[in-house]
């Protein structure tokens, strides 16, 4: 069992909070080296289990919520680490399906501060410039220390963004790989093109892992090219998961005909029944390399049969064997999705999405479209979006989506403010019946109307935080 290599203080949750949001300063700091040192100073906790690593732009907190039940399915005791939070930071950190205890969040918090205190003080000795450590940073190696002492065997990691320089790629136990699809998002680090972003994600397929190349990395062909060169150049065999009908993949592929590609291992996915109604389930069956796996079931809409797919495909490359059929089936259909088309309210029914840049937004539409089809007899929709996003990309599938249109902004300092956004939705010409200036005011307002509300991770949160 692991155990820390020096003595940490132990401290409250409140003062765990205040040391990542102190590190909030920094912002994002594209460097490894703060990871891969913190960790050697605390003995290599990442050693003490083995990894799966999900990268994209979409899909992949999904993605990896799956495969952490789907192991957890098989008999090993998992982990799961994805991010932001909806209304804990320790949602970020889950042991066995569970958030972990505030307890042991900030024990994870002290071990990773303490880290960086003498990686600091020992590059301060030899002259070097100290490592401005991040919020994510800090995070990514309290989860480490949390799921060693744990006592965890594997643990699935969603990457933070891009792929190349993020915290989670220091993690030295990765063994498996799965890239979900690439949009266009976090621009002004990764790149200004779908080929760009692809080139910083598949940098995390190397030597000695498995990997697999989900839906979205399948269209454009520039794009795939971009993966299988880098697969080529590392020697590593993906397993490509295609839909075997193209309308069972709407919204997570962008426009064209995948290649066939029949020298490399497939995986596919087919809808065998959609649901037309919120709580209905989805049905698909998954095939892959090994078996194929009839009549999974998620109370879910139909866009998350690529991701559950992917899920599949993913712990059938880490474990390299079949999967316990009985033990997917009851995976799949139990595991919760947070904030990803969560009904949370029944009536008046009040439904939130996480969906945050345009491609995310329209697949979440096609759910819409198919459990409401007509857009007059729609809710009101609630949108909240940050202002570093594609903000009219965003507006713009939404604006014809919905007859009514209600604005409010987070309170992230991020948030666009709302009356700027009521005004992108109005030349975009829809019906901005309200502005609202807090997420809590458009609640209160909004409380015996039926709503959905979507645009941004954190209005997803702060609504999920209201119905508690």
């Amino acid at each position: 069992m692991y155990q820390l290599p020096f003595e940490v203080p132990e401290i409250s949750y409140e003062e765990a909070l205040g040391i990542v949001h102190g590190a909030l300063r920094f912002g994002i700091c594209p460097l490894l080296e703060t990871v891969v040192d913190m960790l050697a100073e605390l003995g290599d906790p990442d050693l003490a289990f083995e990894s799966l690593q999900v990268v994209g732009t979409n899909g992949k907190t999904s993605t990896s919520r799956y495969a952490a039940a789907i192991l957890s399915g098989e008999g090993l005791r998992t982990a799961l680490y994805t991010s932001p939070e909806l209304v804990s930071y320790t949602e970020r950190m889950e042991v066995g399906g569970c958030p972990v205890s505030e307890e042991a969040f900030a024990h994870g918090v002290s071990a990773a501060r303490v880290a960086g205190e003498r990686v600091n003080a020992r590059r301060a000795a030899a002259g070097e410039r100290p490592y401005d450590i991040t919020e994510f940073d800090t995070l990514t190696v309290a989860a480490m220390v949390v799921f060693a002492e744990a006592g965890v065997d594997v643990a699935v990691l969603e990457c933070g963004m891009g792929g190349r320089w993020d915290a989670t790629s220091a993690v030295k136990s990765i063994r498996t790989v799965a890239v979900t699809g690439i949009g266009l998002d976090h621009m002004h680090v990764l790149g200004n093109t779908l080929e760009e972003i692809a080139g910083e994600k598949a940098a995390v397929i190397r030597h000695g892992r498995r990997c697999v190349l989900g839906v979205g990395t399948a269209t454009p062909d520039s794009v795939e090219d971009v993966f299988l060169d880098r697969v080529r150049a590392e020697g590593v065999t993906p397993v490509l998961l295609r839909p075997e009908r193209l309308e069972d993949a709407a919204g997570e592929m962008h426009p064209d005909v995948p290649r066939e590609h029949v020298d490399l291992p497939r995986a596919s996915y087919l809808v065998t029944k959609r649901p037309h109604r919120l709580g209905a389930p989805l049905e698909l069956t998954v095939t892959t390399p090994r078996a194929t796996y009839a009549e999974l079931a998620a109370l879910k809409p139909a866009y998350q049969a690529a991701n559950v797919a992917c899920a599949v495909a993913l712990v059938e490359e880490h474990l390299g064997r079949v999967l316990d059929a009985d033990a997917l089936f009851t995976s799949v259909v139990q595991c919760p999705t947070p904030g990803r088309f969560q009904l949370l309210r029944p009536e008046p029914p009040v439904l939130i999405d996480a969906c945050h840049n345009p491609q995310s937004v329209a697949t979440f539409l096609t759910a819409v479209d198919a459990v409401v089809p007509s857009r007059e007899e729609r809710p009101v929709l609630l949108a909240a979006v940050l202002a570093d996003k594609d903000v009219r990309g965003i507006v713009d599938l939404l604006a014809g989506a919905f007859p009514r249109v209600a604005v409010t902004q987070t309170s992230s300092p991020r948030a666009l403010p709302a009356a700027e956004l009521a005004r992108i939705f109005r030349e975009a010409r829809a019906e901005v019946t309200e502005t609202y200036p807090t997420v809590e005011a458009a609640t209160s307002a909004l409380c015996g109307e039926s709503y959905v509300a979507c645009g941004s991770i954190t209005l997803a949160g702060e609504l999920a935080a209201h119905f508690l």
